[in-house]
């Protein structure tokens, strides 16, 4: 697919999630008789992720920011931009303040399209926290914020990776349609 600059067109949705040194306790196996001993950390210590996943191919580009807000989703639009320097990006975003603010820094080569409102369940991006969660945080306790982010971005980059399972985790047949339209 092409757009009116004659760029080739990528379609990523982009989220944000916080991840850090609170527990994520899950079930869990252990062998009869024995009961399964998980530790518990209440540490309210956290970092955010920042991630924008292209179903078509299973690209996925993330970073590791301080807090949420408009600087750093700017400076995440500028990144993923660069990366994909040769395209049209249009990015589907939530309705989160960060996303709708007038000093919010949009690259040329980006159109934000926004969800409605407290539609979560559109957003393939959400898949990329819910296996990070479970593949990489249920259970543990960190020492540190800096061992959970090191958690975070070692999952993420891990995903990233495998463009393959990436793609099967969010390319919904609604968003297959897309690109056959």
């Amino acid at each position: 697919m092409k757009n009116k600059t004659h760029r080739p067109l990528r379609l990523m949705f982009q989220d944000e999630a916080r991840f850090g040194r609170m527990s994520d306790p899950r079930s869990c196996w252990a062998p009869a008789p024995h009961r399964p001993v998980v530790n518990l950390a209440l540490v309210r210590e956290f970092r955010y992720e920042y991630a924008a996943v292209s179903p078509w191919d299973g690209c996925l580009d993330f970073m590791t920011a301080e807090k949420m807000n408009t600087d750093h989703m700017s400076r995440f639009l500028l990144q993923v931009s660069d990366a994909h320097g040769e395209e049209f990006i249009v990015m589907v975003v939530d309705g989160a303040s960060s996303h709708r603010c007038k000093e919010l820094k949009v690259p040329d080569n980006i159109a934000l399209l926004r969800l409605p409102p407290y539609s979560p369940e559109l957003n393939p991006a959400e898949q990329i926290w819910n296996k990070l969660r479970r593949d990489y945080f249920s259970n543990r306790v960190f020492d540190s914020l800096e061992a959970a982010t090191k958690q975070a971005e070692r999952g993420l980059s891990e995903m990233a990776t495998n463009k393959s399972a990436t793609r099967q985790l969010t390319n919904w047949p609604w968003i297959s349609a897309i690109l056959k339209a």
